[in-house]
């Protein structure tokens, strides 16, 4: 470090890429950078782009590109084509007639050639829009062509548009009258030809816990294998754009009216940021995507498709990636070169922060630790300005488009190459001047929504109408499915059947089939939606048919089980968010059949790397490391207030409690955050049922309510200021708010189908597919109250929730091999729910469990019981005894494990021991692997007195004569073998010992009926396919005010020993005083958060857990306090430096005295009022340094 250097750039802009931020005077954005030499790496896959065109011309990019990057360009002249139409002739298929109609209705009304052709003005709702494009030489006012209310079709008077309304209408009674998909077979000369139209990044489930991904994240760094790049996480909707001809895609859907928004913003953003050259630029847009078969996923956060975390102050979107589709695996950019990509085009980018060292990295996420519980836009961003070595901030500001509550942060490592590559990419491609500042750009989003208020379908049109026919010609996506028969969900299975059977034209089809066979054979939560491709009408024959299929994962855990599909099958192509193929099935002749056989004998067409460019040579593991880090203050309003509606309306405040108290147990919320979200939310359910009686307040529009009631609540006091972030700012949006048809999601990523809806009888409509099984088993120990469980279980009403069976096999009752039977009951009812009543304690069990579910059509969930565990054991001590008092109490057990029978303790033991091995998390964790989901049954009070120590005693004498009498004897019964008398003896008096603490097992144990409610809770959540794993880690790190060196008490004990025996007045000062308990927690300050600023107490972060050595120098004390006098050493090298004025350890205070007192002690004493004692020669105590 003491080579690099600190070098500023200084970007001057006329104007930021909001129109909020447009200003007459410049702006500077500093981009800070830390490096190693003067020298600049030359890319061999930079972006260089140069546009000599004239402002006049209508152009578009000819690319002369590899698939290692962009090679020159070359501008060319391209003909302006009229994109226009008429209403369609009658056909004799009244289908047809219907489809065809609607093409007619989507037409737009507008000449791309005829620039300053004036049209008279229309009027769209209340909104007034004239239809007008500037003169050269007049001011500028943006007018879009044809804008008007969307009750009828517009109308046009040529001749060829008629012509070519009428070939649509021919090809679309072709497509329908002909039955085309029904009549086409599948034989020997049937080929498929599928290609990725849209996709985003393919979502990787870290395996390990989170804490273990920062510790490899951060060793990654400190090798220089990587860089961790962090980038701000937006609060809004996945958009997807290929294109006018590719499509406009959503997370799992499409032609709806969150693709219409997601247009018009980004039409939108080109008129801002080109002005009077908007038309051209997004013509030449969609040309580049098409040419290049790319496609662009943006953060899309508006304030009219549902509330998130704050609804925005303006309508944005940001490029969070770039993909060159190709004809094979997609290839994502890396991050400079997405900043490349943007700036040519003036899209607006993200806020990124790099850290290429160990000492940023760990600074970084101590900054986080920080910040967790209260960060807002403004803290968060100005902490990681302070202590990132690279600072790339967006071309829009979070604070002032979307507000100051941030969802949170996005960690990855890319290549360690990645800062020089930044560094030349800012240098290569300034951000360009916005010129559209000074322009009427019309209607905004919110007001086009608020004038169509009639339905869905009109708000569509109204917006891509607005949009103008240079970026949106037609409106096929999303009117060309309007008709049922063109999109029956009868077609899909047919189109995906005949896909999976037809010959592979390409490597690519080949991947694509391969992974979609695999998902269907294991069962994974997908569906792969088939439509009629409407942009290849007119190349559809009988024996070419075109389609559009969507592949929608409906759970995480398919991404994460496919994963491990990955493991063991490298070749397979990773599974993406947001995926959308284009599908050709053909018929090829003896010439084409044996061109593409020979096209595929030679390796078909190159997969690409398929990942991030530029994460270098990186493994696998390594590359693919990302965390995501959420902000509290998002989530209260969203999973405490928004998904909690549901449940404090239908099931009332006592369980929006437990599930508010859940969720932050899950979190790993700091206590006194616990306590103060607890009085805030208790005080908002009383407040919203009060105002809304039963009636559910709307997820959609909860900020209506929930803003106002945080405003207000957090004027009451700095710590409730602190504990909501920021409120105030309400947007009304119930005026302009999209209005979405049929019920989806946030995102409108999920068809209604997939919705429960409330119960009306016998007709309710299920999530979860009956065409599968499901066991529900118990890897526990004879006591934990399985079978009780399981009987109440059975006699729940309603049983899981769904319609399908439940029955229960007691392993007690089994004669013969117990699983053996299960799998017997399995083949004869197949579509059962199965309560496997026996403890299934090892990997054997689990195993022939997975084989079950195989090859019966089922899934498997494991019921444990929660318990902290051991470091080699997932059952604690405390849970032992309990399962052994348990059984210690039953009588008359069927498998005779009881009260009387004379060895209990012993089996129990050896059931113990079959877990031996494996920590709770592994044990967990391994659960997880095996099945995707766990579910804990409450054992224990959390706030229960420890284990009493005679309790302990017996049970660690008992474990001890297990493992002498396994070791010797193995698994022969405890009343043979030479330990038969030692076994007796403690067999009594293990009984004694319980019987005589039963008050106190008994106190400990968490209510069954509480315990029956919360396992049949989350047990109908898995039968609906919506249970969500908890984590298998307890949260090990935090919120973090302060960072401190840590002091062993004993030796400071030792210390203070010394001295009294030295000095009567230290003597005389210390006799009457408790310091061993004093001492619990002694310790030198180094920054506090409040005094001395996030960044301060974060730059700590690389000496963590590090032993410093800490040399003690003198006493200072007065009546009310005492502290040591300390000087720091240092870590390798580097001196620990207090931000204290006074390092000192505070070892003592009077009632009602606060140990920062002890900060004026020096003081005190050049004032004679406290006493000074030298250590000579001064102690030296190693402490470690830690965060609190």
């Amino acid at each position: 470090m003491s080579a690099s250097q600190i070098i500023i750039f200084k970007l001057s802009f006329s104007h930021s890429i909001r129109r909020s931020c447009f200003s007459s005077s410049s702006k500077s954005i500093a981009f800070f950078f830390l490096r190693s030499s003067n020298s600049y790496l030359t890319l061999p896959r930079s972006i260089r782009f140069t546009s000599p065109v004239s402002p006049s011309s209508s152009s578009s990019v000819i690319t002369n590109q590899g698939r290692g990057g962009y090679g020159q360009q070359t501008w060319v002249q391209k003909p302006t084509t009229e994109i226009t139409s008429t209403a369609m002739e009658d056909t004799t298929s009244s289908i047809a007639e219907a489809v065809s109609n609607r093409l007619s209705e989507l037409s737009i009304a507008e000449n791309n050639g005829q620039s300053h052709a004036s049209v008279q003005a229309v009027k769209l709702g209340s909104v007034q829009v004239a239809n007008q494009d500037p003169m050269q030489g007049q001011k500028v006012l943006w007018k879009p062509n044809s804008y008007g209310t969307v009750s009828g079709a517009t109308e046009t008077g040529n001749a060829s548009e008629a012509a070519t309304s009428q070939k649509s209408s021919m090809s679309l009674s072709k497509i329908l009258k002909g039955n085309l998909l029904e009549n086409f077979t599948v034989d020997n000369s049937t080929y498929s030809l599928a290609e990725i139209r849209a996709t985003f990044y393919p979502k990787f489930e870290n395996e390990k816990s989170d804490q273990e991904v920062r510790a490899r994240m951060i060793e990654v760094v400190s090798k220089g294998l990587g860089t961790l790049e962090v980038s701000l996480k937006h609060s809004g909707s996945l958009f997807m754009y290929a294109g006018h001809k590719g499509g406009a895609y959503a997370k799992n859907s499409f032609g709806n009216i969150y693709t219409a928004v997601g247009v018009f913003v980004l039409g939108r953003l080109f008129r801002e940021a080109w002005g009077a050259e908007a038309l051209k630029k997004q013509a030449q847009f969609n040309d580049f995507l098409e040419e290049n078969r790319m496609c662009i996923s943006m953060e899309l956060v508006t304030a009219v498709l549902g509330d998130h975390g704050q609804r925005p102050q303006e309508d944005y979107a940001v490029v969070t990636a770039v993909t060159e589709l190709g004809n094979g695996k997609p290839k994502f950019y890396s991050t400079p070169k997405i900043i490349a990509f943007c700036r040519k085009w003036r899209l607006p980018t993200n806020h990124v922060w790099l850290f290429s060292t160990r000492k940023s990295a760990t600074s970084f996420f101590a900054a986080y630790d920080a910040l967790c519980e209260e960060g807002t836009a403004t803290s968060v961003c100005r902490a990681l300005d302070e202590v990132a070595d690279i600072s790339i901030p967006g071309s829009i500001d979070h604070i002032k488009v979307q507000g100051e509550i941030l969802e949170g942060l996005v960690a990855r490592i890319v290549s360690h190459e990645s800062s020089k590559q930044m560094e030349e990419v800012l240098q290569d491609f300034p951000p360009l001047p916005i010129e559209g500042a000074d322009l009427d750009l019309g209607p905004s989003l919110r007001a086009i929504c608020a004038a169509n208020r009639s339905d869905e379908k009109q708000q569509i049109k109204a917006l891509l109408q607005s949009v103008g026919s240079s970026f949106c010609p037609a409106y096929l996506d999303w009117f060309g499915t309007e008709t049922g028969d063109i999109h029956s969900k009868n077609a899909d299975r047919s189109v995906l059947t005949k896909f999976l059977q037809s010959h592979p034209a390409d490597f690519s089809t080949a991947k694509l089939q391969e992974m979609i066979r695999l998902i269907r054979e294991r069962r994974f939560p997908a569906a792969f939606k088939c439509y009629h491709n409407f942009h290849k009408i007119d190349s559809v024959s009988k024996d070419n048919l075109f389609y559009k299929m969507v592949i929608h994962v409906h759970s995480d855990s398919t991404f994460r089980r496919y994963q491990k599909e990955m493991r063991h099958k490298p070749g397979l192509w990773p599974l993406y968010r947001g995926f959308f193929v284009d599908i050709n099935l053909f018929k090829a002749n003896k010439e084409k059949s044996a061109e593409i056989a020979k096209s595929n004998s030679m390796g078909g067409i190159a997969c690409g790397n398929g990942g991030v460019s530029g994460t270098g040579d990186l493994a696998d593991d390594d590359a693919n490391l990302m965390i995501k880090l959420k902000f509290l203050t998002y989530k209260i309003r969203t999973f405490l207030i928004r998904n909690g509606l549901s449940i404090l309306f239908k099931d009332g405040p006592a369980a929006y409690k437990a599930y508010y108290l859940r969720q932050m147990n899950i979190w790993g919320t700091s206590a006194a955050k616990q306590r103060q979200l607890s009085k805030m939310l208790d005080e908002w359910a009383v407040y919203i049922r009060r105002k809304h009686g039963n009636r559910q307040l709307s997820s959609s529009v909860y900020l209506s309510e929930a803003e106002p009631f945080l405003e207000q609540y957090a004027r009451r006091s700095p710590e409730n200021q602190a504990l909501i972030g920021s409120a105030g700012n309400l947007v009304r949006a119930e005026e302009f708010l999209a209005i979405v048809e049929g019920v989806r999601d946030e995102e409108g990523d999920l068809d209604t189908e997939r919705e429960v809806p409330p119960s009306t009888g016998p007709s309710v409509e299920i999530a979860v597919q009956k065409d599968e099984g499901l066991i529900v088993f118990f890897p526990g120990i004879p006591g934990c109250a399985k079978s009780a469980l399981c009987k109440e279980l059975l006699n729940a009403p309603g049983g899981l929730g769904d319609d399908r069976p439940v029955h229960s096999l007691m392993g007690d009752l089994i004669k013969g091999k117990y699983w053996a039977k299960v799998a017997d009951e399995r083949r004869k009812r197949p579509y059962s729910i199965l309560l496997a009543d026996k403890n299934a304690p090892n990997e054997e069990v689990w195993r022939q469990i997975e084989s079950m579910c195989r090859s019966t059509r089922a899934s498997a969930v494991p019921v444990v019981p929660d318990s902290k565990g051991t470091d080699t054991n997932p059952f604690s001590l405390d849970a032992l005894a309990v399962f052994m008092f348990r059984v210690l109490q039953r009588v008359n057990h069927p498998g005779n494990l009881d009260k009387n029978s004379p060895n209990a303790g012993y089996v129990l033991l050896m059931f113990y021991h079959l877990y031996d091995g494996k920590s709770r998390e592994e044990f967990e964790s391994e659960l997880v692997e095996r099945f995707d989901s766990l579910i804990k049954m409450p054992l224990l009070k959390d706030d229960r007195r420890p284990l009493p120590d005679g309790v302990k005693s017996v049970l660690e004498e008992g474990i001890n004569l297990y493992k002498l009498h396994s070791n010797r004897h193995g698994r022969l019964e405890s009343t043979k073998g030479s330990y038969a008398k030692e076994w007796a003896k403690w067999e009594k008096q293990l009984r004694d010992t319980l019987d005589s603490n039963a008050n106190y097992l008994e106190s400990v144990q968490v209510p069954f009926e509480s315990v029956v409610k919360q396992v049949l809770e989350k047990l109908r959540l898995v039968a609906k396919g919506e249970h969500q794993t908890v984590s298998t880690e307890k949260r090990k790190f935090g919120v973090i005010v302060f960072a401190a060196v840590s002091l062993p008490d004993t030796n400071i004990l030792s210390l203070l020993k010394n001295l009294s025996g030295k000095d009567p007045n230290i003597e005389h000062f210390f006799k009457d005083k408790d310091m061993e308990h004093c001492l619990k927690k002694a310790h030198v300050t180094l920054a506090h958060k409040k005094s001395h600023g996030v960044s301060v107490v974060a730059s700590y972060g690389p000496f963590l857990h590090q032993n410093v050595p800490v040399e003690l120098t003198a006493l200072l004390f007065t009546d009310k306090m005492a502290a040591l006098e300390a000087q720091l050493g240092s870590v390798d090298g580097e001196k620990i430096i207090s931000q204290n004025q006074w390092p000192h350890v505070t070892i003592w205070t009077g009632e009602g005295v606060a140990p920062k007192e002890a900060n004026n002690l020096p003081q005190l004493h050049s004032e004679g009022k406290a006493t000074l004692i030298e250590i000579n020669p001064p102690t030296t105590i190693t402490g470690t340094l830690e965060f609190y």
